[in-house]
């Protein structure tokens, strides 16, 4: 993709301006023209690729998602051919929106795109061709959708139809019954769960946060930005620790070949003000990703983007998947309906999070302990309170990174128990200034609680696995590390365990068994040895006549020193519940990085 000349000035980190996100828009949208339809109403890009939703939907979303860059790009010429084939996919080429169909994804990049450009392409269009636009939509209005962001697509199509004057009604009643169904995934501090349980990823930020927050700011709805754009804000508070110095985020979640509309939050609260990011924060974090893909095969030698995460790469892709899913990256152009004189795009850039200092960031709603390092700009989250089963591995496992993604041969980042990896139905115990800590239980009835302590580079992951037959093998792995890059991984056994990775160790006599081990993921070229950096210190004690339990001593060189109990909580179950707390009267801490930490308390 050719690009302008860095402006180093301006960006002395990216070297990105305006101009080279409009050079990358254009690229993208001259790069798909060819694989439109002759009525323009379809874009079926080049690839044996199928979705389960057809060749005919996948076509439609080739057309609504490329759609949705040219209405950010505002591009007038591009606009023109989209008018074409709206007019032709209304006529009878597209598929209708039904109940949980693909369709209805779709039809809210067409109405979002329609809305952000009304004057340019909606008020242009016959009359003829705007009633039948607006009837396709309209079923989208009744068309019941899964529960989870899907729900906000309804909001979408009904805010636009709601503009226009068409069926106000029963696009009020689509609007407030989706925004009410989501207030039931809404936690705490900026973070939702999409859907049910504990779905926590990059939909909070390009679907949860976007089309709310959207849809409040079209509608000139100061109630609604106000409720909406203050969970934005709180959000981005968050967010803009989830990037690595190169730009990469983090690799957790599903839907990772949308790849920089991981920066759509970013542009979201800068236009709609509502943000705690300085402007050259805000475009440095953004052009920072654009940059990072671009610069590692997210598009071909013909500039379309890839089914993948830096080239094509099928490991991070999903049933829903086809070969226009990746633009759904549109959504990180959002910043261009900001004009060329906003600050965010005349600042300075200024460095993110992870350029400032070391930080750890307890993030308290989905149980995250955020780890970074300034040194080599490395981002680490440990899991204690994410999960989806039904995309294994990138939710379940205990970390992930911004140089890393999972594996599954070995599994890297897991705990097994007798065979058994899976960790699901996992149960939130809290997270603190540099801890994080949770329990659930294998399909055995074994029970694992987990607790991680951090500290710059090096984490302290300890195990206590109860509820099995003395004798049962624990294999535990750390850092799966991807060839050709920079970062090393360590993980060292400390008590219970030996070996190299995984290391491995077996359950004794009694209720339970504790397993420590320390790791470290890092670019630095002469990191200190691990254990000249942490000393930890095990030791078994009795509660009373019934209750054990194990104390955790962490002492570093700084003299900070962390003290932590397992102790077992219910005496009368089958299988002992197990919980770990630090001890209060021992939480003595020098040196103290980054802010002050949120509740610890579960969500």
């Amino acid at each position: 993709m050719h690009l302008p000349p860095p402006d180093l000035a301006r960006s002395p980190r990216t070297g990105y301006t305006r101009a080279h996100w409009e050079a990358a828009a254009d690229a993208l949208l001259a790069a798909v023209e060819p694989y439109a339809t002759e009525d323009r109403a379809l874009y079926h890009f080049p690839g044996d690729r199928e979705s389960w939703s057809g060749h005919l939907s996948d076509g439609l979303e080739g057309y609504a998602r490329t759609l949705l860059l040219a209405a950010f790009r505002r591009d007038e010429t591009a606009l023109e051919r989209y008018a074409t084939g709206l007019a032709a996919g209304v006529s009878g080429v597209w598929p209708r929106i039904e109940d949980r169909g693909q369709p209805l994804v779709e039809a809210a990049s067409i109405a979002l795109a329609l809305r952000l450009t009304r004057a340019l392409l909606w008020d242009r269009l016959d009359d003829g061709v705007r009633q039948r636009a607006a009837a396709w939509l309209a079923d989208a209005l009744t068309a019941e959708a899964w529960p989870c962001n899907w729900e906000l697509f309804p909001v979408t199509v009904g805010g636009f139809l709601q503009s226009v004057g068409h069926e106000p009604e029963a696009s009020r009643k689509a609007i407030d019954r989706g925004l009410e169904r989501i207030e039931q995934w809404y936690v705490a501090d900026g973070w939702y769960s999409d859907g049910a349980g504990r779905a926590f990823d990059y939909y909070n930020g390009w679907a949860m946060h976007l089309y709310p927050v959207l849809h409040a700011w079209l509608a000139d709805d100061p109630e609604l930005l106000t409720r909406y754009g203050g969970r934005l804000r709180a959000h981005l508070d968050d967010y803009a620790r989830l990037f690595g110095g190169d730009g990469a985020p983090l690799h957790q979640g599903r839907s990772l070949t949308y790849r920089f509309a991981t920066t759509a939050p970013l542009w979201l609260g800068a236009l709609t003000g509502h943000t705690p990011l300085p402007s050259g924060e805000t475009r440095r974090l953004a052009s920072g990703a654009l940059k990072y893909f671009l610069e590692r095969g997210a598009v071909d030698e013909s500039n379309l983007l890839t089914l993948g995460w830096h080239g094509p790469d099928e490991s991070v892709l999903q049933g829903y998947s086809g070969p226009a899913s990746p633009y759904w990256a549109s959504k990180g152009f959002l910043g261009l309906l900001l004009p060329p004189e906003h600050e965010v795009w005349t600042a300075t850039e200024e460095p993110g999070p992870v350029e400032r200092e070391n930080a750890i960031t307890p993030i308290a709603a989905p149980n995250w302990l955020l780890q970074s390092t300034s040194s080599d700009g490395l981002v680490r989250l440990h899991n204690h309170g994410s999960e989806d089963v039904r995309y294994d591995p990138y939710y379940t496992r205990f970390a992930y990174s911004t140089v890393t993604r999972p594996l599954d041969a070995p599994p890297d980042n897991v705990v097994t128990v007798g065979g058994d990896p899976r960790r699901e139905g996992i149960v939130p115990l809290g997270v603190g200034e540099d801890w994080a800590a949770s329990r659930y239980v294998l399909s055995s009835g074994a029970e694992v609680t987990s607790l991680v302590v951090a500290e710059g580079a090096v984490e302290v992951r300890a195990h206590l696995v109860a509820g099995a037959e003395p004798g049962t093998e624990v294999h535990i792995t750390g850092w799966a590390l991807v060839e050709g890059g920079d970062a090393r991984a360590e993980l060292v056994p400390v008590h219970g365990l030996a070996g190299t990775s995984p290391l491995s160790g077996v359950l004794g006599e009694g209720p339970a068994t504790l397993f420590v081990a320390l790791a470290r993921l890092t670019a630095e070229p002469d990191p200190l040895p691990l254990r000249e950096l942490v000393s930890v210190e095990v030791q078994r004690v009795q509660v009373d006549s019934v209750h054990g339990a194990y104390d955790l001593s962490v002492r570093r060189p700084t003299g900070a020193e962390r003290h932590f109990r397992f102790t077992a909580s219910d005496a009368q179950s089958a299988t002992p519940s197990w919980s770990v707390k630090p001890r209060r009267a021992a939480l003595c801490r020098t040196g103290s990085r980054g802010r002050t930490p949120r509740s610890a308390s579960r969500p």
